[in-house]
């Protein structure tokens, strides 16, 4: 039976090694240009080469060189372009259920005007942390469904940042079926997922567009335009990009997949280094599975 303090070791561990991850991938990024060698990368970690191409690559599934073609922003314009005609729900059945399996188990179900505007009265939020393949996340649900999932380090800023979402709810710290199924998303093996259900609070547009998220295919990529265009709203980019900044669901909720449309991966509420982390682990997956 694992103790209490092991486990607290394994997830300090997890943290740790998610950090050199990050931390390598934004070196490799910063210097890409002169091509640096594994053992340049190693040392900007603190690691052996050795240690650092089994860890980096357990977590990629490919070397640190490979993982660095998909972050680069040659290959954002390819998906781009690649993608354009993609956003076409005629065009899209041509796509394999795993490209597309956000959408296709992800229930979205907005709170009522009362919930919404009441800062959660009479809601009782249950919330654990957990640790992910990208970091420490807190996660929260309702009696619907998952409400909430921030990466955030620190434990108390977490809460509290959770406590100002929902001023007027009651607060249980306690892990329920919303939450466990959700998590399975951050599994590399994604078998096991049925359906998870999301319970947002979120104005109509809001919620519109976090939908539309859910259609852009695993490994892809899009635009805010593309985005504006595919809620049929084609001059609202600039709204459409407030609203994916308010997204409550990080990684469930696509937003990540979204950049600027010169190529660069633009803002992202949690940190860019963690976007391009995100982007860099899903096109790796997708390209193993030949998706």
């Amino acid at each position: 039976m694992v103790t209490m303090r092991e486990l607290s070791m394994r997830v300090d561990q997890a943290y740790i090694n998610y950090a050199r991850i990050e931390k390598a991938i934004v070196y490799i990024n910063d210097n890409f240009r002169d091509q640096p060698s594994l053992e340049e990368i190693s040392t900007a970690v603190n690691m052996t080469p050795f240690h650092f191409q089994r860890l980096f690559s357990a977590w990629a599934g490919v070397s640190p060189k490979k993982f660095l073609q998909y972050v680069s922003l040659k290959y954002a314009k390819y998906l781009l372009q690649r993608n354009a005609t993609l956003m076409d729900a005629s065009n899209e059945t041509g796509l394999s259920s795993s490209s597309r399996l956000h959408e296709l188990f992800v229930n979205i179900e907005g709170m009522t005007p009362g919930e919404f505007k009441n800062g959660g009265t009479h809601l009782t939020i249950n919330y654990s942390f957990r640790e992910s393949l990208f970091g420490k996340i807190i996660i929260a649900s309702t009696y619907k469904g998952v409400c909430y999932i921030h990466f955030q380090n620190n434990e108390s800023a977490a809460l509290s940042n959770l406590k100002a979402y929902f001023p007027n709810a009651t607060y249980n710290q306690t892990e329920d079926k919303f939450q466990k199924d959700a998590l399975l998303v951050f599994q590399k093996n994604w078998n096991q997922i049925d359906q998870i259900k999301l319970h947002l609070r979120g104005t109509h547009f809001q919620i519109k567009v976090w939908e539309s998220l859910l259609k852009i295919p695993t490994g892809d990529l899009s635009t805010y335009g593309d985005i504006a265009k595919t809620i049929n709203n084609p001059k609202a980019a600039r709204a459409v990009g407030t609203a994916i900044g308010a997204n409550p669901i990080a990684f469930l909720i696509p937003c990540h997949r979204v950049i600027q449309r010169n190529g660069n991966l633009g803002g992202y509420r949690w940190g860019t280094d963690k976007k391009m982390a995100i982007i860099g682990w899903e096109a790796a997956k997708t390209d193993e599975k030949g998706v």
